[in-house]
């Protein structure tokens, strides 16, 4: 087989543009496009569901590990691809991966692509399909994260960090990551994918991208460099240099994954909780412990990170932001129309108290707080402790917006609508008030860490917790709408308590 027509990472000086030769490689993505077309829109972590793929744009191609055309050695490639497809009606799309307005929304991808002549049944699973032409001709393709010879690349990558091509790999300088250590897919996750080392490490890769750092990178590390032990400090991590467009400066860089210590042993809050009430036990206890601990990551945060306040003109836009937020999803689920005008007062009374001078410091928080991002090592018990993981926040919103300094009650509000869904989903007799209990002592303990209790401020509360419940009404009515009841139960509470 003759030389791949796409460039090596390798061949690239670290300051030479690899981007410049991703146009060249047609004959690549020309063959890999059908397959994608296809296999793409039935990965969970596709975010373009609903809509056409109309084509696609490679950003940049790396050969992590070059194949044999004898079929011996698997080949590895690792692929940034814009997947374009029609815009949504009414939506303002973020920048993806050089996306230009008046083109069609084209969010960016990371692919990882094994490629052999033939499949090993184990990585029957995997397949993607076989390209016709280009450089994978006669080549089978699947996904490499399920092949464990290919994961442990990306390993030994981390552990010897430097640059292939336009791939940057950086390695805390005080981790030690051991040379063996097993890995295994993770197949529980959404919107990205996680590979476990070992029971000692888990390699969280980021599948749709753009320019920035993560925040599932960059708070952590802060947090670690404010001494706080309740989130995982990163050990190393990888991105990719973007390519400059036109004239203007280069993008930041993308992150493409975080590698960090895991937590073996854990259980992760939502399951702990559905476990207590299955039992008819007390989960008040847990629930002050995490009010706690979510405490000293915001403190954490406040003393690491720039933090800002929000005056007047801030608290009315926020307060737009959701009654505006309110009227789409109200059209959408006639369900809401009811209640709209109590809970449109949620909001205007968080705009009179800007009016009338009152302020509140924003600040970085974790952005998609819920029972199953907190894992309690130990036992509950007996001296368990929580964490704190997947700070990347909400993963449809623009990157931007997901770095923006907020209220620290937005996460205690996601929380509180997590304690609401653990009691609707696991109890079977009186549900409000195992929320209400779990609620009041998350709450306390909050309080006793911070020295403030988020329910002395029932306004900015109350609209936060409208704003999620409002979110989540529109989600159970498009994905899940058996579930629509559960945020439904929670609008009438809210409503209720300004009527």
């Amino acid at each position: 087989m003759p030389e791949a027509p796409f460039s090596r990472g390798a061949q690239h000086p670290p300051t030479a543009a690899p981007f410049a030769t991703a146009a060249g490689p047609s004959g690549l993505l020309t063959s890999l496009a059908p397959l994608l077309a296809e296999w793409l829109p039935r990965q969970r972590w596709f975010a373009g569901k609903g809509r056409p793929v109309t084509g696609f744009a490679l950003v940049c191609v790396t050969e992590l590990l070059p194949w044999r055309a004898d079929g011996g050695t698997p080949g590895l490639l690792h692929l940034l691809v814009r997947a374009q497809q029609p815009e949504p009606p009414g939506h303002r799309h973020g920048s993806g991966c050089g996306h230009r307005r008046g083109a069609a929304a084209s969010d960016c991808y990371q692919l990882l692509l094994g490629a052999r002549r033939t499949l090993p049944p184990p990585l029957a699973p995997a397949l993607i399909g076989r390209p016709r032409g280009g450089p994978l001709d006669g080549q089978t393709v699947y996904e490499a994260l399920f092949d464990p010879r290919l994961t442990t690349l990306l390993l030994e990558r981390l552990r010897m960090p430097g640059r292939l091509g336009p791939l940057r790999f950086v390695r805390e300088p005080s981790s030690t990551i051991p040379p063996v250590l097993p890995p295994r897919l993770m197949t529980a996750e959404q919107s990205n994918s996680s590979v476990v080392y070992g029971d000692t490490f888990i390699l969280k890769l980021f599948r749709r991208v753009s320019p920035g750092t993560n925040p599932d990178l960059e708070l952590p590390r802060a947090l670690a460099r404010t001494g706080c032990t309740r989130v995982p400090a990163p050990a190393a991590w990888f991105e990719a240099e973007p390519p400059a467009e036109g004239a203007g400066p280069r993008p930041e860089p993308f992150t493409l994954g975080v590698l960090q210590p895991f937590l073996a042993g854990s259980r992760d809050g939502w399951q702990l909780a559905l476990d207590t009430l299955a039992a008819r036990g007390d989960f008040t206890g847990a629930a002050r412990a995490l009010g706690h601990a979510t405490a000293e990551v915001h403190l954490a945060m406040a003393r690491g990170l720039p933090t800002s306040v929000l005056r007047r003109p801030q608290i009315e836009h926020l307060a737009a932001a959701m009654s505006e937020r309110l009227d789409s999803a109200a059209a959408a689920v006639p369900a809401l129309q009811p209640y709209r005008t109590a809970l449109h007062g949620a909001y205007e009374d968080l705009a009179a108290l800007g009016r009338a001078g009152r302020t509140w410091t924003a600040q970085r928080i974790h952005g998609d707080l819920h029972l199953g991002q907190a894992l309690l090592t130990g036992s509950e018990g007996g001296g368990g402790r929580w964490s704190l993981i997947d700070f990347e926040g909400e993963p449809s919103r623009p990157l931007a917006e997901r770095r923006r300094p907020q209220p620290p009650v937005r996460d205690i509000a996601g929380m509180l609508r997590s304690f609401d869904y653990a009691a609707a989903v696991g109890c079977h007799e009186h549900p409000q008030e195992w929320a209400g209990r779990t609620r009041a002592a998350y709450c306390a303990g909050y309080a006793d860490a911070s020295g403030t209790d988020p329910r002395d401020e029932p306004e900015l509360l109350r609209a936060h917790e409208t704003d999620k419940a409002v979110y989540e009404v529109l989600y159970e009515a498009r994905h899940r709408p058996d579930w629509l009841s559960v945020p439904m139960t929670a609008i009438r509470r809210l409503a209720g308590l300004r009527t």
